[in-house]
């Protein structure tokens, strides 16, 4: 018992030494098992020492190149944080949007996974707090090139949790996402995301039809209003290429004179 705290220390260094220095270490993963153990015999109500071991350890374990190696491990650590303090909902959640993968697909399939995970745990209180970034970077999943990344964050329509937490936000998570159901509806070369991406596009109009055709007027007003600009750009364009030409062939006949 005397120990626990130096051996937390220890494991701290650890880790600190892996995210930010080396990003190399063969027992990461071994080390998050025991941890997994200690968290679920972590007392209530928290001390302030594990919020900031959460904080500074685990979330930023997320980083490194490699955390495809020990993810499971660590998504059960931070999932065990949520159940013991669901109040851990909303750091956990924007720790996650802060290292969100930008080029890696399989990465972010993982971290969709451990969302889903954490999403499951979160009360409403908490998922109001972040539910406006973590919508934005849901629908940029949505339109991932990469069908196994917009499938997977297709599938969270699928978890009754989520889907109450969002008909409870819906006038505020509709707006934020209804651009990215419709890119896929019109334009995702995947068949698969294009019926998922249906039938959460029916989920929604079946859930508050009013709110849905306004947003989907919204959409069409800004789609007119993003080809008028479009028309004036290559109009303007025509018209300086007129301008060249016509320069040109009077420097021309100069020349010929």
């Amino acid at each position: 018992m005397v120990h626990r705290p130096f051996i937390r220390k220890a494991i701290n260094n650890v880790f600190y030494r892996f995210i930010f220095e080396t990003q190399r270490h063969n027992g990461i993963g071994e080390l998050l098992e025991i941890l997994g153990s200690i968290i679920n015999g972590f007392a209530l109500p928290m001390k302030e020492e594990h919020k900031l071991f959460l904080a500074r350890a685990l979330i930023p374990l997320h980083k490194p190149k490699s955390v495809a190696i020990y993810h499971q491990q660590l998504s059960y650590c931070i999932v065990q944080f949520v159940e013991k303090d669901y109040k851990l909902a909303d750091t956990v959640i924007r720790g996650l949007l802060k290292y969100w993968p930008v080029t890696n697909c399989q990465k972010e399939v993982l971290f969709l996974g451990e969302l889903e995970e954490v999403l499951e745990a979160t009360q409403p209180a908490e998922f109001q707090r972040c539910m406006v970034p973590l919508f934005k970077q849901i629908g940029r999943c949505l339109n991932s090139s990469h069908f196994q990344v917009a499938e997977r964050a297709l599938f969270l329509w699928n978890n009754d949790h989520i889907v109450s937490l969002i008909a409870q936000n819906r006038v505020v998570i509709f707006p934020i996402i209804f651009e990215a159901l419709e890119r896929n509806i019109q334009s995702h070369w995947n068949q698969a995301v294009h019926g998922l991406t249906a039938n959460v596009r029916k989920m929604f109009l079946d859930m508050d039809s009013e709110l849905f055709e306004e947003c989907q007027q919204q959409y069409m007003e800004k789609q007119a209003k993003a080809k008028e600009i479009q028309e004036q750009r290559e109009s303007a364009w025509r018209q300086l290429e007129a301008v060249v030409a016509a320069k040109a062939a009077g420097d021309d006949m100069v020349l010929v004179n």
